[in-house]
Parts: C-alpha cells; sequence; structure tokens
C-alpha cells in the first residue's frame, strides 16, 4: 500500500470514527428519554452491520472453497470486513439491556398473557438468549480470527500449507456458520413477534448478507481500481464474474423470500400471516414496492447484459443501489414489530446506522491497511497471475 493511500485512509479512518462516537453517543442520549425507539433503532442498525461482517465472513470461506479467480482481488476487503468481528461482539452489548423493550418473551406480562411464550420460555429467557450469543459469538470470532491470520502467514511464505488450512476450515464451517446463524436469527429477529416462525426465515438472511457483502466489495475494487496492486491484478473479467454472483444472490434471496411468502399465505394461519399483515399496513407496502423493485426486478434486468458486467463504473453505481436498499430490507424486518400500523420515522433511525457503521468503517480502515492490497505467495493467485500473464 502506498504511503498517499495510507495517509487518505488514515484521515479517512478518524473522521469515520469521530462521526461514530458522536452519533452514538446522541442516540445512547436519547436511551434515557425514549428506551423502546432506541432500542428498536440501534437493533436495526447493529444487525445490517453485523450482518456485512457476517456476509464478508460467508463469502470468504467460499473462497477458499472455490478458488475463483474474482476473489482474489477483493480478498482484503472481505478480510478487513469479517475483521470487525470483535468491534460487533462488544456492540452486542447494549442489545443485552433492552432486552425488555425489544422482545414480549423477555416481558413479564406479556409472558402472563401469552401460551405461546410461556411453552419457549425454558428457552427463549434473558440468560438463555445471552448465553447463546456469547456461543455464537465466540465460535464465529474464532475462525475468522483463523481465516484473517492464515492468510496473512500465507503472505509470509512460499509453503502451501496456510492455504490448505483454509481451505479445510473453510470446508465446515460454511456448514457450522449457518446452522449458528440460524439459531441466532431466530433469536435477534424472529423473537420480535410473539408467535411467528418460519424454518426458511435465516436463509433469507443469509442470502441477503453475501448480496450485501458481495456488492460492497465491488463497489470497493472500482474505488481502488487505480491502485498500482488493483490495477495490474484486475481484470474487466474480474468485474464481470462479480457480477455474476450479484445476479446468482440476487436470484437466490428473491426465490427465498417469494418462497416463504408463498407457502405463509397458502397455509393463511394467524399465528403466520400476522407477520405480513405487520409489513404491509399502512405505507409499509411502499417499502415493499420498493424492495421489490430496487432489490430484484431492476438488478435482475440490468445485470442480464454483459455491457453492464464489463464496465466497472456502472456495475459499482448498481452495487451501490443494491448496497443502500438493502440497509431499507433490514428496516423492513425489524420495524414493523415496533410499528405494526405503518412506518414512524425517527432521528434515531438515521443516528444508530451512521453511529455504528461510523465506527464499523473506522475498523474496516484500521484492518485494511495492516496488509498488502493483495494476497501475496497463494499458490492459485500465482497461476492466475501467470495466465492473465
Amino acid at each position: 500500500m502506498s504511503v498517499v493511500l495510507d495517509r487518505k485512509l488514515c484521515r479517512l479512518q478518524l473522521t469515520l470514527l469521530g462521526i461514530g462516537i458522536l452519533a452514538l453517543a446522541a442516540a445512547g442520549a436519547a436511551a434515557f428519554t425514549n428506551s423502546r425507539q432506541f432500542f428498536s433503532s440501534y437493533l436495526f442498525a447493529y444487525l445490517f452491520w453485523l450482518g456485512l461482517a457476517l456476509g464478508c465472513f460467508t463469502v470468504t470461506m467460499i473462497h477458499h472453497m472455490t478458488g475463483g479467480r474474482w476473489g482474489f482481488p477483493v480478498r482484503r476487503f472481505l478480510e478487513a470486513g469479517l475483521s470487525t468481528l470483535p468491534l460487533m461482539a462488544v456492540l452486542f452489548i447494549p442489545i443485552c439491556f433492552g432486552l425488555g423493550d425489544l422482545y414480549p418473551w423477555a416481558r413479564t406480562t406479556g409472558i402472563a398473557t401469552s401460551k405461546a411464550l410461556q411453552a419457549r420460555f425454558h428457552y427463549m429467557n434473558d440468560w438463555g438468549f445471552i448465553l447463546r450469543a456469547a456461543l455464537f459469538f465466540s465460535l464465529w470470532l474464532v475462525m475468522a480470527s483463523r481465516l484473517r491470520r492464515w492468510s496473512l502467514d500465507q503472505d509470509e511464505t512460499l509453503d502451501a500449507a496456510p492455504s490448505r488450512k483454509l481451505m479445510v476450515l473453510s470446508g465446515p464451517g460454511l456448514v457450522l456458520f449457518p446452522l449458528t446463524a440460524t439459531f441466532a436469527y431466530v433469536d435477534w429477529i424472529m423473537s420480535l413477534e410473539e408467535e411467528w416462525y418460519s424454518t426458511i426465515f435465516a436463509v433469507i438472511i443469509l442470502a441477503g448478507q453475501v448480496l450485501a457483502a458481495f456488492a460492497f466489495v465491488t463497489v470497493l475494487l472500482k474505488l481502488f481500481e487505480r491502485e498500482p496492486e488493483i490495477t495490474a491484478a484486475t481484470r474487466p473479467l474480474h468485474f464481470h464474474q462479480l457480477g455474476n454472483l450479484i445476479l446468482t444472490f440476487v436470484l437466490f434471496w428473491t426465490y427465498t423470500a417469494f418462497g416463504q411468502l408463498l407457502i405463509i399465505y397458502s397455509a393463511n394461519l394467524p399465528q403466520e400471516i400476522t407477520w405480513y399483515l405487520h409489513r404491509i399496513a399502512g405505507n409499509w407496502k411502499w417499502i415493499v414496492a420498493f424492495l421489490a423493485l430496487f432489490h430484484f426486478f431492476v438488478p435482475f434486468f440490468l445485470l442480464l447484459f454483459r455491457y453492464l458486467k464489463t464496465r466497472p463504473a456502472y456495475l459499482a453505481l448498481l452495487a451501490a443501489t443494491i448496497f443502500i436498499v438493502h440497509v431499507l430490507n433490514i428496516y423492513w424486518l425489524v420495524q414493523p414489530s415496533f410499528h405494526p400500523t405503518g412506518i414512524r420515522v425517527s432521528w434515531l433511525d438515521f443516528a444508530a446506522p451512521v453511529g455504528i457503521g461510523g465506527l464499523w468503517l473506522g475498523v474496516f480502515l484500521w484492518q485494511l491497511k495492516r496488509a498488502p492490497l493483495l494476497p501475496l505467495n497463494d499458490p492459485r493467485w500465482r497461476e492466475e497471475l501467470a495466465h492473465a500473464a
């Protein structure tokens, strides 16, 4: 990494950290006057940025397993993203203090009047929620630290042993992570509704995370393409493949989301359909229309054209649009549980994402500066460079 780029990133990092701290401080002050709104906004913001870190985590393991050429120019972006997980583990702590404001199973009055909550009490309770979260984060942090460390170890040696370790870890990791994430998102999002459940819900969340991660690193690859290392190693083919992967996960996210809707609509059971009724009530339906248009129809149509996928500027613009719309998707998943009759926007809905995002991006840039922009000595990467030459 050049000295000029390092200085630019340092300045940007400090700016983002400052913005994040100020925004979170302002939001935290509001917790004393309107705790329910604070915690609902914080949860939405937290889930988005955690999802981006976990999306980078998943895509990194996918790349180590497949060795696709698309992954080498963006691997360091993905590793910097997954390296923010320690920060996200710390930022989970405030949620533990707001369980009563967030979840019906954490309120004594809710349990007393609901047979469904009474039946789940031995599993869905404060200490169970906290201990499971601690277990999930412990496992994810161990796996993420190994992915990062072994990748950096490969930079120091021509021996392919670190790369083999990465492949060996990524296979079981791609099984273990979705399994643990399923339990995590049952706790963190699904239990916001008193009686609702869905066996495919976590798959929808994970598909969205991977889509957001691909969109994020595609934008970054375009922003860094003038750096000598990136320029020498990046071809239009890399953007084309990233565009294909974005298209794949646009389709997969849509397929799983529509599949859930179709099954629940067909069954028409009161305890299942209520979740959707909350999310189409009042002006929430406009967000549904916006998501259908810009999270599926527009990206799907545009990504069918090779021309767009081989033009980095156009692809990056579309990827940025998908990334921003995904923020709205997480908002739509969380907030109707607190405002089931329609959208009620609070300034905390902006302050919390900016606050957590400022810290996340600051740590991301710090991690990005700690390693070369491209992986070194990876045997598959050496073959790719030789083939490109």
